[in-house]
């Protein structure tokens, strides 16, 4: 099982989710950097259930408590590594998926490769809850970013068919957008207030049919410096959608204009440059700003498609891998209708992971403590 991921910058994450704790050891973090723990609080909260019938009903506390690698409210410079406990846990209501997989999830794959060994209770390993420890690790790599003028932002511009606001193409609008997201701690993470609440009754309407919705995150990177990422596989747009794709739900990445590329010209989805201030833009941004796998200073802009939670309360079709028959599953538990409010925190922290392992790789360390140029 290959839990790690990074070069310059490594996490790896450990625990199932009914398990004692699960949690993460980030190696990579230069000594000396201030560790937040008020920041890293609210991102957190950001992942939390509320209990509100959007998200699940199990309501856990996640404080993250640091094993080694800060000392003083500062990195020291050795790998960090922190827990979170599990403190609300119900494994008696998956009982019967010791032989009777879910639809859509990952408990028959597990059992093909894992051989029955897998810790199956509440998804295991293979569970959502398993991205608190990303979140963990993520919020310090965005304090790091933060520190050089780097900000991360996501929303919802899509669930259960309602199409909301994108994020502006203009760095000025962009920053403003970003501040909107910043100032909202309650409710949906979306940009126009008017669209949370029928994207609210639409979750509400899946759940009291038993059922759950899907759509798209979308996020935004301010003040990413040209020159970031490699020409092949190294590129921005693998190295974070290696990354992306690791969190539970996501089946479609794009950047910039992405699949809508498709039926433009080459006129039309080039991005002219121009000079502004000094510095080189671009008049448009349907590239996400990214040029042959290399960031170009514009604002880096990506979306990925959240599929529907597959852990649905309607009784549904399966075979019990005990008698190799046809079964039927009637779902018990605790399950979030719609997990976008929640993975948008998890989208940020693992673009902020990715790009700061791609920053450290061509700057080293000192970038981190100093701020030098890339």
């Amino acid at each position: 099982m290959r839990d790690s991921f990074g070069n310059a910058v490594n996490l790896t994450v450990f625990g199932e989710s009914h398990g004692p704790a699960v949690g993460g050891v980030l190696h990579g973090l230069a000594a000396g950097l201030p560790v937040d723990e008020a920041f890293i609080a609210r991102q957190m909260d950001k992942r939390r259930a509320r209990g509100d019938g959007l998200t699940t009903a199990r309501v856990e506390p996640d404080r993250v408590r640091f094993l080694s690698g800060v000392y003083k409210g500062h990195t020291t410079g050795t790998a960090i590594a922190f827990v979170l406990g599990n403190t609300n846990t119900r494994s008696q209501d998956y009982a019967a998926l010791a032989t009777l997989p879910r639809p859509g999830h990952a408990d028959y794959t597990a059992q093909v490769k894992y051989g029955g060994w897998q810790d199956g209770r509440g998804g295991g390993h293979f569970s959502g809850r398993v991205t608190a420890a990303v979140v963990a690790a993520g919020a310090l790599c965005l304090g790091v970013l933060a520190a050089h003028g780097i900000r991360v932002g996501t929303h919802i511009i899509r669930c259960a068919g309602i199409e909301g606001s994108r994020f502006a193409a203009e760095p000025d609008r962009l920053a403003r957008q970003l501040d909107i997201l910043d100032a909202r701690t309650d409710g949906l993470p979306v940009l126009d207030a008017a669209f949370e609440e029928p994207m609210r009754q639409a979750i509400k309407a899946a759940a009291a049919d038993r059922d759950s919705v899907g759509g798209v995150l979308e996020t935004a990177v301010l003040g990413l410096p040209a020159g970031v990422g490699e020409p092949f596989f190294d590129s921005v747009e693998s190295v974070l959608s290696h990354l992306l794709f690791s969190i539970p739900a996501v089946k479609g990445v794009e950047f910039g204009s992405g699949f809508a590329m498709a039926d433009m010209r080459g006129s039309q989805a080039n991005d002219p440059f121009l000079p502004w201030n000094g510095r080189i833009i671009t008049s448009s941004n349907h590239n996400g700003g990214v040029n042959g796998g290399i960031s170009n200073g514009m604002p880096l802009v990506l979306s990925t498609v959240i599929k529907p939670t597959a852990s649905i309360f309607k009784e549904q079709a399966t075979v019990d891998l005990a008698t190799g028959q046809a079964a039927t599953l009637q779902l018990k538990g605790r399950h979030d209708p719609c997990i976008l409010p929640r993975a948008r925190v998890v989208q940020d922290s693992m673009v902020a992971l990715g790009l700061l392992d791609l920053l450290t790789q061509s700057a080293g360390l000192a970038w981190q403590q100093k701020g030098s140029e890339v």
